[in-house]
């Protein structure tokens, strides 16, 4: 048996590396899926490796930070498979940027991808969870929204805010059964990083305790431990650090 055998999950981002990787953990472990990620080519590709019949697969190219998109990704995952017992928000997005020369658009739209659509998920899917008696929501939140970074004051300041959305949201409802938690990964070798300076990558990688980046697959069995049971149960608010040693608390 699987540690999450007949349970839902709503996965954000399941088209991006660490999305990806939690998806391939979570079907491995028995759960059904529903993949949303704005790429519709990564997707598939994701989805391509999983191996999973359609009764344990639904999949949607959406904007999760659009409300009336997530609305109908929610219902559809409701329709499909009677609700959702797990929400991973994994979706999001980074530039690089010193602050003195950076756009309002760019700024409001790294707020948008980063936090903006934790908020929408976690709204859409709490009244679902309250009725079915409890959840899990794991928030994919980043080191560099515990530290800062040069360049990144955007992605850090939205990174950040899911970090005290995630506190925030687990003393509403942890007497409702649903528990919030975050995982703020370190430096990972994924193509969400493709578009960064190759020296702000090298840099960052050498700073590290460990000496190196995580490759997504050693992030995905933070997200298990949390959605699962007895190993999440009395996870309430906490962010979760696998992060080469970039951080220590």
């Amino acid at each position: 048996m699987g540690q999450l055998d007949g349970k839902v999950a709503l996965i954000t981002g399941g088209g991006g590396g660490i999305g990806g990787a939690i998806a391939r953990l979570f079907a491995s472990e028995g759960a059904r899926l529903c993949l949303a990620d704005r790429k519709a080519d990564a997707l598939h590709a994701v989805t391509a490796t999983l191996g999973l019949a359609d009764d344990r697969l639904l999949t949607a190219a959406c904007d999760v930070a659009d409300e009336a998109e997530m609305a109908r990704l929610v219902a559809g995952c409701e329709a499909r498979f009677g609700g959702i017992d797990i929400l991973v928000n994994s979706s999001g997005a980074i530039t690089e940027r010193a602050l003195a020369d950076m756009p309002l658009p760019e700024w409001n739209a790294i707020l948008a991808a980063n936090l903006t659509a934790v908020f929408v998920a976690c709204r859409s899917v709490l009244p679902m969870m309250e009725r079915r008696g409890g959840g899990r929501i794991i928030n994919i939140a980043s080191q560099i929204g515990q530290k800062g970074a040069p360049r990144f004051s955007h992605y850090a300041a939205a990174k950040a805010g899911v970090i005290a959305l995630t506190k925030s949201l687990a003393k509403e409802v942890a007497r409702s059964n649903i528990l919030v938690n975050a995982i703020a990964p370190g430096p990972v070798l994924t193509a969400f990083n493709a578009g960064l300076a190759p020296e702000t990558l090298a840099a960052t990688a050498a700073l590290l305790p460990l000496g190196r980046a995580a490759e997504p697959f050693e992030i995905a069995p933070t997200a298990l431990l949390l959605a699962s049971s007895p190993g999440g149960d009395v996870y309430v608010g906490q962010t979760l650090g696998p992060n080469s040693g970039d951080v220590m608390l």
